[in-house]
């Protein structure tokens, strides 16, 4: 069983999944990028799933996948449990080869090391909630009533006392996908994989669910990648994102990083449309300490002080309140910058401009 050390809970090592036709020819044309996705159709019948494709994925991280449908999100995150296989490339779990592993040793990984929660809930319909939840301890060979223990515990977790005994049509769709999660969530995997998770539900539905799931993350601190094709929610769960198109990642940051700076005009449309007040950062918009103190040098006494990771609205907020520039400070303390009025309206115009 081969291992490498890293820091890093999942590393993707130059990963790439062609369909069809997989010659040297046409892998040799395609893994040294001399044919675009179509022209790989077109002249050898092969098409790129994912196109080399490397990222590490922090121990505790939620890490969002993105990219419009065909973009080769949901391809690449089936290939971190072996659903899929890949053409070419590595893939590492805590340093471990999951390429390597053999098929007894595969299915103890998937059960105890990953959970999966699926866009459709994927609900055993004979199969009450209490059971549904149980089932990969059941698998584990864990006793009726150990299980049936723990899947109380994560119900009281997923907010869903007193239905464990109901079944997944008797339930909305915002629970069953809570069914789904807490399922997940009973074998304590160290990763979780959520492909689209809330994208079948109704917008307030999804909105609370994010909510709910963002705050359940920051609880059990559970390795996440996190795929959808939904900005606004990338931009609300993930600590990083990963954006995708044509199999490709074409910028990895966080969701400051990626609405600021975005890498090309692909990129740039996507976060067009996005808020940035909830996004952008004092760190990133303050300007010079040196040009506003007084004369003796010092900054005013009366001047509001706040976080550089405070976020444009909170900044908006105590600006008209104050109605004076504010002094950006670290957690120690220690002051960085100073943010106008000006400067606020200028990044909330940029934001409409790109």
């Amino acid at each position: 069983m081969s291992t490498e050390n890293s820091g890093s809970s999942i590393q993707i090592q130059n990963v790439s999944k062609i369909f069809g036709n997989t010659s040297k020819e046409a892998l040799d044309a395609i893994k040294n990028k001399l044919v675009t996705k179509q022209e790989a159709l077109e002249k050898y019948n092969s098409v790129i799933g994912v196109s080399d494709v490397s990222f590490d994925i922090n121990p505790g991280e939620i890490f969002c996948v993105m990219g419009l449908s065909g973009s080769g999100k949901s391809t690449l995150v089936r290939h971190i449990n072996r659903l899929l296989e890949p053409t070419m490339g590595k893939i590492l779990i805590d340093g471990q080869d999951v390429m390597a592993l053999e098929k007894q040793d595969l299915q103890d990984f998937r059960n105890k090391k990953i959970g999966m929660v699926f866009q459709n809930f994927a609900l055993m319909p004979h199969r009450s909630v209490i059971d549904n939840i149980a089932m990969p301890l059941e698998i584990r060979g864990i006793n009726k009533n150990n299980r049936y223990g723990k899947a109380n515990e994560i119900l009281n977790i997923v907010e869903l006392q007193g239905w464990g005994n109901k079944y997944a049509h008797e339930l909305s769709g915002g629970m069953q996908q809570r069914v789904g999660l807490a399922r997940a969530l009973a074998a304590d995997p160290e990763i979780l994989l959520m492909d689209e998770p809330f994208s079948a539900l109704d917008p307030l539905i999804r909105r609370q669910l994010q909510k709910e799931f963002i705050k359940l993350s920051k609880q059990l601190k559970k390795t996440t990648v996190f795929i959808t094709h939904d900005l606004d929610e990338a931009v609300k769960v993930g600590h990083r994102i990963a954006i995708m198109r044509d199999g490709m990642v074409i910028q990895v940051g966080t969701p400051e990083e990626i609405v600021m700076n975005p890498e090309d005009d692909y990129v740039a449309d996507f976060v067009k449309g996005i808020s940035r007040l909830e996004v952008v950062k004092a760190k990133s918009i303050m300007k010079s300490i040196g040009e506003f103190t007084n004369d003796n040098g010092e900054i005013p006494s009366d001047a509001v002080r706040m976080n550089e990771n405070d976020d444009l609205s909170s900044l908006i907020e105590h600006s008209v309140s104050s109605n004076k520039p504010i002094v950006i400070c670290n957690k120690k303390g220690n002051e960085l910058g100073v943010v106008t009025q000006k400067d606020l309206l200028v990044s909330i115009v940029e934001g409409q401009d790109e």
